[in-house]
């Protein structure tokens, strides 16, 4: 009998070891993992410049054709700022949204950026970074999800919005879908107009096929791609 007890008990030994060991491993896999997600810190934003915002109302256009040249990281990390940058320490950001609820993602599809390389990186609104989710240049692509519009590819970047629809229809029901728009109208103005201060072009594109997009991006299941707006020196 007391053979047997030690044979349980040392089984049960050897499954704890095994289940401590086992998540040690795990923990450190998922630091490693971690540890390896490129990114970067962007330049902090300017609150002011020499062009007043009634001139950047009457400058405004949509703007179609880019030389090409590279943009500067301070410039992108302006025109991502204007759309969805943090202006307060409760998390206020500069464009409106209901319930402060803020459904939208941005990402910026870099083809020809001064200091970081090729690829598609998410913004990180909280710590006003990008995050890498994508190497190399994927423009051309982006510009056949497009069905082939070709400033998409000549910009140097294409800022993409997606909406997380239930962030807003969880408290606002299905009247939530038509707030996202709206914000998303804001949030568009705002690159526009930022562009403008930046004496840079851009332009909103609706047409696009989603599921392709989507998979370039590679947007999450419950993401919804909306506007694509490249971007480049006029």
């Amino acid at each position: 009998m007391k053979k047997i007890h030690i044979g349980i008990l040392s089984s049960i030994v050897v499954i704890c070891v095994g289940i401590g060991l086992f998540s040690i491993l795990t923990d450190q896999a998922i630091k490693e993992e971690s540890s390896s997600i490129e990114r970067i810190k962007l330049p902090h934003p300017e609150y002011s410049s020499n062009i007043s915002i009634e001139n950047a109302l009457f400058e405004r256009r949509s703007i179609r054709n880019y030389k090409d040249e590279p943009l500067t990281l301070a410039e992108v990390s302006q025109l991502l700022w204007a759309a969805q940058g943090i202006t307060n320490e409760r998390g206020f950001r500069t464009s409106p949204s209901a319930g402060a609820l803020y459904p939208l993602e941005l990402y910026v599809v870099i083809g020809n950026v001064e200091g970081i390389s090729e690829g598609i990186y998410r913004y990180n609104p909280e710590e006003h970074e990008l995050i890498r989710i994508v190497n190399g240049d994927k423009r051309a692509e982006l510009c056949d999800a497009a069905l082939g519009q070709s400033w998409i590819k000549e910009g140097a970047i294409s800022i993409v919005f997606s909406a997380v629809y239930e962030r807003t229809t969880k408290k606002y029901g299905g009247r939530g879908i038509r707030y996202v728009h709206m914000e998303l109208g804001h949030a568009a103005q705002n690159v526009y107009l930022q562009a403008v201060s930046l004496n840079l072009g851009t332009t909103v594109v609706g047409a696009f096929n989603d599921e392709e997009v989507k998979k370039i991006i590679k947007m999450a299941d419950e993401e919804h791609p909306l506007y694509i707006m490249p971007v480049g020196r006029v």
